[in-house]
C-alpha cells in the first residue's frame, strides 16, 4: 500500500531513508556518496514522485521503491493495494 512521504513525521522518514540507503546490496557505483548526499537525493526523488514509500501488509513492512520497481512487481504505486 503505498503511503504518503508527506504524512510521515520527519525523524521516521529521516530513519527510513537513511535505512534505505545503507541496505545491504545498494550500489551507488566506484565512488563513495556520502550518507547525507544520498539521503537527499532520495529526498529529492520522493518530493518528485519517482519513489514512493511502500507498506506490505504480508510482512508489515516499510520500505522505499521507484515507481519502476512497483511497477516491475505487478503493483501500482498510485493506489493503495
Amino acid at each position: 500500500m503505498h503511503v504518503p512521504w508527506q504524512e510521515i513525521p520527519a525523524e521516521t522518514l529521516d530513519n527510513l531513508i537513511e535505512e534505505f540507503v545503507t541496505r545491504d546490496g545498494t550500489d551507488y557505483g566506484e565512488t563513495e556518496i556520502p550518507l547525507t548526499t544520498r539521503v537527499e537525493q532520495v529526498r529529492r526523488q520522493l518530493r518528485r514522485g519517482e519513489a514512493v514509500v511502500w507498506f506490505d501488509e504480508t510482512t508489515e513492512s516499510v520500505s522505499i521503491f521507484s515507481r519502476r520497481q512497483l511497477q516491475e512487481m505487478g503493483l501500482s504505486p498510485d493506489s493503495d493495494g
